[in-house]
């Protein structure tokens, strides 16, 4: 599929058969895509100042999640991988022509596509504001409103950091957003922005290059700040456990973007890499790559604003879907269920759709991904946990294999004892 990517006064010519996406504008007509309008506005009015390579680099993610949006899975010859050859206006166009093996390879990682990038000049590139606002704050959190995003904001304030926290308005989740930021630390600096990527006609559910705008968007604000202005270096902290991050496949069904990649050590060390390449002073961080999500909330700094939010964060892969209900029964929600459990006396007051696991159905324990669940524990209980792991942490780019080892065997301790109270066979 075929992309041209660029505010509407960019124009490239002989690729009639490609997909005109306006970057920070509105379509203008049906048969074209749009994306980004809505969080330039936001910056703007915000007055904050963010480096021209953050802003490329934001013209390259909006590109690509409105691609991702537009490439339909099932078009594809195998049903899942799709090819994508996007030409994309930035403001530096000979320096990320450099960039384009490196973040089509990432790119690849994160989605399983095959991606071309090139670049042209005529991107988007806002003018200093008159009266900068360069916040104080030393960090970015990206706060989700989910529950591992709340635990590491609470986490940063209770050790004394002053986080700028960053969300991605997801429907659903932004007010709880809102009251999270509130709430932390005496409330926190907060920036909500939206992708508003939107491509004409179906749009692809998966949306697995999200993830590459919410790190962006923290990227962005993490250039804005005013030790960033003053020459330092600002650290931007992805919060989630070391299990979802790793996504280890339970069975062989479940490979590659199958499973979501947004906090795998490889495509963090990757997208690192490009930021390092370009000068960007952010290093990403995620405090919790070696804890399961239940050890993230037994070690919670602050216990007592945790057990009144933990329930009202989102974990569900589905929420949508279920009218801004959580499952119960997919992977994520199983991990949240498990964490739960382990936390220990803190009732899981959340309200799931699909609540009593064990129920012999197709619904309950007869759900694809509880029975993936089950057959993971059932593989390692036959042969053994490093014959289930298998190559999961082969990657040249993941460290501490040995403590992310023993972190992947303890949350599929966890995943054991949510199935075993739940009496899931």
């Amino acid at each position: 599929m075929k992309l041209i990517c660029g505010p509407d006064t960019f124009a490239l010519t002989g690729a009639n058969d490609a997909l005109r996406v306006i970057l920070y504008g509105q379509p203008g007509a049906e048969d074209r895509g749009s994306a980004g309008d809505a969080a330039r506005s936001e910056v703007l009015r915000r007055r904050i100042e963010p480096a021209p390579r953050a802003w490329d680099l934001l013209s390259i993610a909006l590109s690509v999640v409105t691609a991702d949006f537009a490439g339909l899975r099932d078009h594809s010859p195998d049903g899942w991988t799709r090819e994508f050859d996007i030409e994309i206006a930035v403001a530096d166009p000979a320096f990320w022509a450099g960039q384009a093996a490196p973040l089509a390879e990432a790119l690849a990682f994160l989605t399983t596509d095959r991606w071309t990038l090139r670049f042209h000049g005529g991107g988007m590139l806002p003018a200093p504001p008159r009266a900068p606002v360069r916040p104080v704050d030393d960090c970015v959190v990206l706060l989700s409103g989910g529950l591992d995003s709340l635990v590491g904001a609470i986490d940063l304030t209770a050790a004394g950091r002053q986080p700028f926290a960053i969300s991605q308005t997801v429907r659903g989740d932004a007010d709880k957003q809102v009251d999270f930021a509130a709430r932390i630390g005496g409330g926190l600096n907060h920036l909500q922005l939206n992708h508003n990527a939107h491509s004409p006609g179906v749009q692809e559910s998966t949306q697995r290059a999200r993830s590459l705008v919410f790190v962006t968007f923290g990227v962005l604000a993490a250039t804005a700040l005013g030790r960033y202005h003053d020459g330092l270096s600002v650290p931007l902290y992805v919060c989630e456990n070391g299990f979802i991050a790793i996504n280890p496949p339970l069975t062989g069904g479940r490979l590659g973007s199958l499973s979501t990649r947004t906090a795998h050590p490889e495509f963090l060390t990757r997208l690192q890499r490009v930021l390092d390449a370009a000068g960007l002073r952010v290093g990403i961080e995620n405090p919790y790559s070696t804890k399961t999500k239940g050890e993230m909330l037994r070690d919670c700094a602050d216990q007592s604003l945790l057990n009144v939010e933990a329930a009202r964060s989102t974990s569900c892969g589905r929420f949508q879907r279920f009218n801004y209900r959580q499952c119960g029964r997919c992977v994520p929600c199983q991990v949240r269920r498990a964490a739960f459990i382990a936390w220990g006396g803190v009732p899981d007051t959340t309200g799931y759709v699909y609540e009593p696991l064990g129920k012999d159905d197709g619904d309950h324990s007869g759900f694809d991904d509880v029975r993936s669940v089950a057959m993971a524990l059932a593989a390692v209980a036959a042969d053994g946990f490093d014959a289930w792991l298998c190559n999961a942490l082969s990657s040249p780019m993941i460290g501490e294999r040995a403590a992310l080892r023993a972190m992947v065997e303890r949350g599929l301790a966890e995943l054991r004892r949510l199935h075993e109270a739940f009496g899931v066979k």
